[in-house]
């Protein structure tokens, strides 16, 4: 069986249900059940990209950057039946290619989520603060 085609897309509105959806198929922590909150997540990023295996939002990644400097991705989910096709590292990919060499790519990784960033070919960082929110 031919796996599914999935299709990349650049700063498209997003539906925030189906996010929410995503999150929580993904396993990734975020308030899915404040979808106002979703809806302003995604309101305005500096960068988004969406997966879609027809039209099912399977994966999104959410940046914030100057596109000269750094760019924080503050959100990379894939529904985990879409999980272990190579969707996330293609969305990280894919913000690399944008945003070129110049840039910095920084995120905050949940713990369960460590090895994963590892091998992909993100490096630890030891000198990072972090203020919680409340």
């Amino acid at each position: 069986m031919t796996p599914p085609t999935v299709e990349y897309r650049r700063d498209v509105p997003l539906d925030p249900v189906e996010v929410a959806r995503v999150f929580d198929e993904s396993g990734i922590r975020r308030p899915t059940d404040d979808l106002p909150r979703i809806a302003r997540m995604f309101s305005a990023p500096s960068l988004q990209l969406s997966a879609w295996v027809g039209d099912e939002l399977v994966g999104v990644s959410r940046s914030l950057t100057d596109y000269v400097w750094c760019c924080y991705l503050s959100d990379l989910a894939v529904s985990r039946k879409y999980q272990r096709r190579g969707i996330g590292r293609e969305l990280v990919r894919r913000t690399q290619e944008i945003l070129g060499t110049r840039v910095t790519l920084i995120l905050l990784a949940a713990p369960e989520a460590m090895a994963y960033y590892d091998r992909i070919g993100f490096e630890p960082a030891a000198n990072a603060f972090v203020k919680k929110r409340s």
